[in-house]
């Protein structure tokens, strides 16, 4: 009966982690913030339009971005979040008003266990296109669980979160089966009658971000404004996932919370890990989403089309 009560409690704690955010319990009174507005970098005032959730933390809008043909990303087809597994009866009735058609769960069979599936409005239903994690949520859970400083450290500690980070970031580009799960969706967005559309992880950056980045690029918006919308989640997630490491220190699960940072961020050099592996594999990222995604020009086009105004 204790080890399972403690496997619980670690599993709770770690879904917290994950999530960036707190148990639904405590979200329940968090206070909803407003969309807000931003300018990216040298291309003009976009805004952001951030999705106010009680339970989810880092739900977005990918439209209004403008490419470097003057066009404008639409509103109200393609969004990115956080996991809804934690999402209120409030929050389920505010993403029927998006209009969904498809909801699309990049998390591994791990994750979705201990965080529960999507909550979602009626009629929809999360299609799970796992996106490997290497092992990433099954080592930090092992690590946490063991409540030990040192073992925390070995595998957190002097660099080598970042570096697994990056390997991940890595592994977006290498893996077959992540190529494969990246072009289903980008099809997905593509075609009609499957979009709005929303695409999810568990904490919206980096499977989610890696996503994000390469359809902005794909309809022609400049990196640097790709780049700034990957990095957003930052923002929206500060407050949850500095509330999380102060829960799992008073728990007695961390003595240094700080070891997860590099895994709560998103960070530059990650997304740059994952270029650089493109560019050594296809020779761009323009090659990355042809030969290696299999998107042919028509794909692109019809894209661009269904999503550019």
């Amino acid at each position: 009966m204790r080890a399972a009560r403690i496997r619980h409690t670690t599993g709770v704690a770690l879904s917290a982690l994950a999530l960036g955010c707190l148990p639904t319990s405590a979200v329940a009174d968090a206070p909803i913030g407003p969309t807000v507005s931003t300018t990216a970098p040298a291309h003009g005032t976009a805004t952001v339009r951030h999705i106010p959730l009680q339970g989810a933390v880092n739900v977005r809008d990918l439209g209004g971005y403008r490419t470097e043909r003057g066009r404008h990303v639409r509103y109200g087809q393609v969004f990115r979040a956080d996991a809804l597994s934690k999402l209120t009866d409030a929050d389920v009735t505010r993403l029927a008003g998006l209009g969904l058609r498809t909801v699309v769960d990049f998390r591994v069979p791990l994750e979705v266990e201990h965080d529960g599936a999507d909550r979602l409005p009626k009629g929809l239903t999360a299609a799970s296109r796992p996106v490997d994690d290497l092992g990433l949520y099954a080592r930090t859970m092992d690590a946490i669980g063991s409540k030990d400083p040192v073992k925390q450290r070995e595998v957190l500690g002097d660099g080598k979160a970042e570096e697994l980070m990056r390997a991940i970031y890595r592994n977006f580009v290498t893996s077959p089966e992540n190529r494969r799960q990246f072009a289903t969706v980008l099809r997905d967005i593509a075609r009609h009658g499957r979009s709005p559309l929303l695409f999810h992880c568990t904490s919206g950056k980096d499977r989610t971000g890696w996503l994000s980045y390469l359809l902005l690029h794909a309809v022609g918006v400049p990196a640097g404004t790709a780049r700034y919308d990957f990095l957003l989640s930052n923002t929206f997630r500060a407050d949850a996932d500095r509330k999380t490491r102060e829960q799992l220190q008073q728990a007695g699960l961390m003595e240094d919370p700080d070891l997860l940072v590099p895994i709560q961020e998103v960070r530059t050099d990650y997304l740059r890990a994952a270029l650089d592996q493109a560019e050594q594999d296809y020779g761009s990222l323009d090659g990355y989403l042809t030969d290696g995604l299999g998107l042919d020009a028509s794909a692109l086009a019809r894209l661009r089309a269904r999503l550019l105004k």
